[in-house]
């Protein structure tokens, strides 16, 4: 094929993509995680209160959660997110005397999202679940427990980004539904 041709295929391609992108935004086509006008979060989500998770990943993950979703600044809340943690622990690797060397953690978060009327309803649930592994280091003890630690951390940030996302769409959809 000669380079006239192909330029003109090209063209017609950028225009035609072009013409897509300018017919994006009359669609209703709002990204989830793009520049929005002032204000406009995702419906719904300051309006949920988090609930108590035990134990010390689980504060975390309330903590993350809470960040994420502003429902620490005090507004009206109108849902209640409740949340299970776990956590599977899987050995990968070992040292050629039989110590682990490589441990994967497998955490899993169980939610439920509630209205406040009496009595309450569910409006939503879902499992999230995220892994990560680390390495344990021979003879250093404050390493290892620093890379669990890291670990650990991660997840409880995964696990929160994956709970919200799925919050603000489902929240989303349900306002669209509602106008």
């Amino acid at each position: 094929m000669s380079s006239e041709p192909m330029r003109e295929a090209l063209s017609g391609q950028r225009r035609a993509l072009l013409g897509l992108l300018l017919l994006v935004p009359g669609c209703g086509f709002r990204p989830l995680h793009g520049p929005r006008p002032e204000g406009a979060a995702a419906p719904g989500l300051d309006a949920v209160r988090v609930g108590l998770i035990p134990e010390r990943n689980g504060q975390l993950l309330r903590r993350e959660l809470e960040a994420r979703l502003g429902s620490r600044d005090g507004g009206a809340a109108r849902y209640d997110l409740r949340v299970g943690l776990a956590y599977g622990v899987e050995l990968q690797g070992f040292a050629r005397d039989g110590t682990p060397s490589r441990v994967r953690i497998t955490a899993t978060a169980n939610w439920f999202l509630y209205d406040l009327n009496v009595p309450p309803r569910l409006v939503a649930n879902g499992t999230e679940r995220a892994f990560d592994a680390y390495n344990i280091p021979e003879n250093q003890f404050f390493a290892a427990d620093t890379a669990r630690d890291a670990t650990e951390r991660r997840l409880v940030e995964q696990l929160a980004e994956d709970i919200v996302r799925r919050l603000a769409i489902r929240l989303e959809a349900a306002a669209t539904a509602a106008r």
